[in-house]
């Protein structure tokens, strides 16, 4: 089998042009970056926003191995495979983190005969969004200073800089830094902190902003620093507003590229989903609904983060009612929850299965309580063993299920057939109750809670002193009502990424809160979780490329 780079590299893409046109999209609409990007314009929007809705569809997923088990390769397959049933369908995706690439999960443009293309464009610069969300990032950070320094009038109190730098990257030793040091035209000193450019709120607000008014909206209400007697400072209060959606102008346009298959894939923006809300923007699942009949979208690592995000955050928000879940589980995962080593998941083990099948057990009665029909597929591997397989589909089929195998990594979108009848099926056959978890009335403690219990089965939660007394700030400046945003690992339905399977008698530990204004929600960050990541031994870095012709090799 050819690496995932060799297959993206030999694959006959068609102008984007000729892929746009499957949606009834004109030259026009389209804001070309060469022959395979484009951005789609406002006038599209602006054309089709009286469309009615297609279906929309979620791909989520079980607890996954650090390797990743496959969702976004899911999602592309079943794209291609409805274009093989004649169904107008499309993707929306988010767009890789540099982080990862150079890290060890890799790129997010799926795998083997399912991915998007170009593949090396989207997992590097692509059309240069999350560069415009860092510039925006820290021209914020450099006019918070700048007004320190140049006479404070907003008497902003050093030590209560909310505000972080921002890098696309993993790179630990910008978690915690000390800025200002030199003369005294050097700046003050202090204490100052960088994120991935993924979980900043920027990356948020562009995420859930409708347009750029409401873009604007978003950033000016961001908040920046507090006062010295406890008032927050906004964006607006710094004159940045105007500046920060001057450089997100196109960044705010979704982008355009396709599958394999030519099947039209809409990707733009990408809050990680265990530190931010791990979900594509709003503008392009719109536009992708209005677009086509049926939308195939994704949202980050298993359905305890990714999901509950999409869910409770982005369709509350945004107004979205999904028809459908796909949910993907592999053999190997579910053996991993069951406490094998990532080394040696290939051989089959059912008694390791049986423990960690449990995993997704927990992940579909989840997703029941949402009231969406629910599709298990198991992401087959070619070292999957038949009674492996079997054991599975009969766990599914005895808990109610609809159930499909998925060997879209081997095979495109044939291999993906057989699931996308099924979920053409539950379209058809099953309606969608879509409700979230909780009510915005409810207080942040509660919301918290309702997560920690319902979703990840703790017995409660506990807080630091510190996030307990930023929990009633927030609510005291009467933004109660917001929804919560869970920082967690996604290696585990707790926030301890060593207890794998189905967790019991845990609570779940909030070290720190901060709200999100600009976003409208408050984020709770639990256990170890980091907003900067960091690189492991052996990154991914040490194996990527480049040759005299340009030709990338080592992406993944």
């Amino acid at each position: 089998m050819k690496t995932d780079i060799e297959i993206a590299q030999e694959a006959k893409m068609e102008h984007i042009a000729k892929v746009a046109g499957q949606l009834g999209i004109t030259e026009d609409e389209l804001e070309l970056y060469g022959k395979y990007k484009a951005k789609l314009s406002d006038e599209l929007m602006d054309r089709v926003k009286d469309n009615p809705d297609g279906k929309l569809v979620l791909v989520t997923a079980i607890n996954p191995t650090p390797a990743g088990e496959g969702k976004t390769t899911t999602s592309i397959g079943l794209a291609q495979a409805m274009g093989r049933l004649n169904q107008k369908a499309v993707l929306a995706l988010r767009e890789p983190s540099l982080g990862p690439c150079f890290g060890i999960k890799g790129g997010a443009a799926g795998g083997g005969y399912a991915q998007v293309v170009p593949m090396e464009d989207l997992n590097l610069h692509f059309t240069g969004d999350f560069h415009a969300i860092t510039s925006a990032n820290n021209l914020l950070a450099a006019m918070l200073d700048n007004h320190i320094q140049q006479g404070n009038a907003l008497c902003i109190d050093p030590r209560q800089v909310v505000w972080k730098r921002c890098l696309d990257m993993n790179d630990r030793v910008l978690r915690n830094i000390v800025v200002g040091l030199g003369s005294k035209m050097d700046g003050m000193v202090r204490e100052d902190h960088f994120v991935i450019t993924v979980a900043t709120e920027i990356m948020a607000v562009l995420c859930l902003a409708a347009d750029m008014d409401d873009l604007k909206r978003r950033l000016g209400r961001m908040i920046v620093a507090y006062s010295f007697d406890g008032k927050p400072v906004t964006a607006d209060d710094l004159q940045a507003t105007g500046a920060m959606a001057a450089l997100l102008k196109d960044a705010l346009k979704p982008n355009l590229i396709q599958t394999l298959e030519h099947t039209p894939a809409i990707v733009h923006g990408g809050p990680f989903a265990n530190i931010a809300h791990g979900c594509n923007s709003v503008r392009a699942t719109r536009m992708a609904m209005k677009l086509a009949d049926i939308t195939i979208t994704e949202a980050g690592f298993g359905a305890d983060l990714g999901a509950e995000k999409f869910f409770d955050i982005k369709c509350r928000m945004a107004g979205l009612k999904p028809d459908a879940v796909v949910l993907v589980a592999t053999v190997r995962a579910l053996k991993y929850n069951g406490g094998v080593p990532k080394t040696e998941l290939v051989p089959e083990n059912l008694d390791a299965l049986k423990k960690g099948i449990v995993n997704l057990e927990k992940h579909i009665e989840n997703l029941q309580k949402y009231g969406v029909p629910v599709v298990v597929t198991l992401n087959s591997f070619v070292t999957d063993t038949e009674a492996e397989l079997k054991f599975v589909e009969d766990f599914c089929v005895a808990r109610g299920c609809d159930f499909a195998l998925s060997r879209v990594w081997e095979k495109g979108g044939e291999g993906g057939i057989e699931l996308a009848e099924k979920v053409l099926d539950v379209l058809e056959q099953k309606e969608s109750h879509f409700k979230v978890l909780y009510e915005d009335s409810l207080p942040l403690k509660d919301k918290i809670e309702t997560v920690a219990r319902e979703i990840y089965g703790a017995d409660g939660v506990t807080y630091s002193n510190a996030a307990a007394r930023e929990l009633k700030r927030i609510t005291d400046l009467g933004m109660g009502d917001f929804p919560v945003c869970m920082a967690k690992t996604q290696y585990s339905l707790s926030d301890d990424q060593n207890k794998l399977g189905r967790p019991e008698h845990f609570t779940v530990n909030v070290r720190e809160v901060y709200v999100n204004a600009g976003a409208g929600f408050v984020v709770a960050v639990t256990g170890a979780i980091m907003t900067m990541p960091g690189l492991p031994k052996k990154p991914a870095a040490n194996n990527i490329d480049v040759d005299s012709n340009g030709v990338i090799t080592g992406l993944f």
